[in-house]
């Protein structure tokens, strides 16, 4: 496939898969093996936060590899990693890249500021509060 057919993989995945909250359509972008983990996963971020939006600012493609630069928002209402529901909208970043064989998402290492989300829903106090 070309560079072009697997970056509109990962932007189909993100908005039909993401931002249409319809995890099932994984199984026609990812691998089998990978895509009933990332399925179940989707699920568990749609119960903690039932808006959750992801807007792609940034997408290159070399080789069989597809890096996508994006930011997030989505209001915490549900139970996410043991943290109550704080009705905290939250934004966040990252950055994804994935590794296409096949017409299929194969691999995938994605990097997220979880610090500054977890800062954002009061578990982790800002840097340098507390200091003086």
């Amino acid at each position: 496939m070309s560079k072009e057919e697997n970056k509109v993989i990962m932007r189909r995945w993100i908005e039909e898969g993401w931002n249409q909250q319809n995890e099932a359509v994984a199984d026609e972008f990812y691998a089998p093996d990978f895509a009933n983990d990332l399925k179940e996963f989707v699920k568990q971020v749609f119960a903690a936060f039932p808006d959750f939006h992801i807007t792609i600012e940034d997408q290159v493609a070399e080789g069989d590899k597809v890096v996508t630069r994006y930011s997030t928002r989505g209001t915490h209402k549900g139970t996410w990693m043991g943290i109550a529901p704080t009705g905290v909208e939250v934004q966040g970043t990252g950055i994804n890249i994935s590794r296409i064989s096949g017409g299929k998402v194969v691999e995938d290492w994605q990097q997220d500021d979880n610090l500054g989300v977890f800062q954002q829903l009061g578990v982790i106090p800002p840097l340098g509060e507390g200091e003086g």
